[in-house]
């Protein structure tokens, strides 16, 4: 990362946060520019950001940019879908997350290494949702900023509205 010129990189692993007292980590979070957060199980990540306290604190960094990879991403939405509960059953015994927009995501979009990724497969997943949903494949991201969404891609996405939206 520093050579993509910024100062300084640090991690936190959101399993040790709890056993460290929260005035130390807290400081570290509010001083960041970014919040570079990988993939994995979403439900994992926000389990344990609900563990550490980080859950709680994400709404007041009204400057701080959330930087999500795949699951990174999938943890500031409602829910992720039982398509994406990976652990089972869930730590959280449903699909919510962190609510933090208002939309839902499945990653990966037609990748050639999840077969299960299709355009069909999105749109059962979308109707199951129920909520407003984005399909994205990896040249694609989505920029909130102040509850504007704007898509970003040099590759294939697709929004999926509410169920609600559908009907009028």
């Amino acid at each position: 990362m520093i050579e993509l010129g910024w100062k300084s990189v640090g991690v936190l692993e959101l399993t040790a946060l709890p056993s460290i007292a929260r005035e130390r980590w807290e400081t570290w979070v509010r001083e960041a520019d970014v919040l570079l957060v990988n993939g994995g199980d979403a439900l994992y990540l926000c389990h344990w950001m609900r563990q550490s306290g980080l859950a709680d604190l994400l709404p007041s960094l009204k400057e701080t940019v959330w930087v999500g990879l795949s699951a990174g991403s999938m943890a500031m939405t409602p829910r992720v879908g039982e398509a994406f509960v990976e652990t089972k059953p869930s730590i959280t015994g449903d699909d919510r997350t962190l609510g933090l927009v208002d939309f839902s995501i499945f990653p990966h979009l037609d990748h050639p290494d999840l077969p299960e990724n299709t355009l069909a497969d999105a749109e059962r997943w979308a109707r199951d949702i129920g909520g407003p949903a984005y399909a994205i494949d990896d040249e694609t991201a989505i920029k909130v900023v102040d509850g504007a969404v704007e898509v970003i891609s040099e590759g294939h996405w697709r929004r999926f509205p509410s169920r609600t939206q559908q009907l009028t």
